[in-house]
């Protein structure tokens, strides 16, 4: 891994009207890591991600990615940079078909090779997606509709994916199911942050991990130390 970290969230407070939401905190992701951020309702998690995308500007701080300031950027220029963003709720187009849903997702691509490429590899990744690539994305299950939110999101190449709850809704069979692929793109060297209330499951993925609470950095680092806390296991893991 480089030294130079890939995404750095620097000191960063924001919030919506005059509700600060987020105190000044700090996140690092570097190439190659799986990085999770964990904490209860109303700690700031999924805003963390919406400020990095570019839905919400920092009032103070900054963001970095691969080097460059991206605060106060688009959220379509962010995109371009190669920054994938899954949010919570398995977001996607329910009267569209599969293949329409997937192709989507690389429009920023005019190379129709590339595109090919990149269905090839989500198909590989995701083979329902391919058995039901004329079905209209409406009709899936709750976890095939996660797997299209995903697999739409890999069709830029990104650099770096953002998943806000993933595991959101689903029953346990299909939260494995999820966490298992999640693996596999871990296994493929993809760099991913991922906000989940599923402490466990998270932590047992990630490289590293953070803990926030009332929008302020709590706790932090690898994942299986953060398991092991017995402050973190008390607060957040119900042991």
């Amino acid at each position: 891994m480089s030294t130079a970290p890939l995404l750095s969230v620097d000191g960063v407070h924001a919030g919506y009207g005059r509700i600060a939401i987020l105190h000044g905190i700090s996140l690092t992701v570097h190439a190659g890591e799986v990085v999770a951020i964990i904490g209860p309702n109303g700690a700031g998690k999924s805003t963390a991600l919406k400020l990095i995308v570019g839905a919400l500007a920092p009032w103070r701080g900054q963001v970095r990615f691969n080097g460059e300031i991206i605060s106060g950027r688009r959220p379509d220029e962010i995109l371009h940079r190669g920054l994938a963003f899954v949010p919570q709720g398995r977001i996607v187009f329910p009267q569209m078909t599969v293949l329409e849903n997937l192709e989507m997702g690389a429009y920023t691509e005019r190379d129709r090779a590339r595109i090919d490429q990149a269905l090839e590899r989500v198909c590989q990744l995701f083979p329902v997606l391919f058995e039901r690539r004329k079905q209209k994305a409406g009709t899936l299950s709750g976890g095939e509709q996660q797997m299209l939110a995903i697999g739409r999101a890999l069709m830029i190449r990104p650099r770096l994916i953002l998943l806000d709850e993933p595991s959101l809704g689903l029953s346990p069979k299909l939260l494995d199911v999820i966490f298992d692929k999640l693996a596999e793109l871990k296994a493929g060297g993809m760099t991913m942050m991922i906000v989940e209330q599923n402490a466990m499951k998270a932590l047992a993925l990630a490289s590293r991990g953070y803990v926030l609470e009332l929008g302020r950095n709590r706790f932090e680092g690898p994942g299986p130390a953060l398991l092991a806390d017995p402050e973190v296991k008390r607060l957040y893991l119900g042991g």
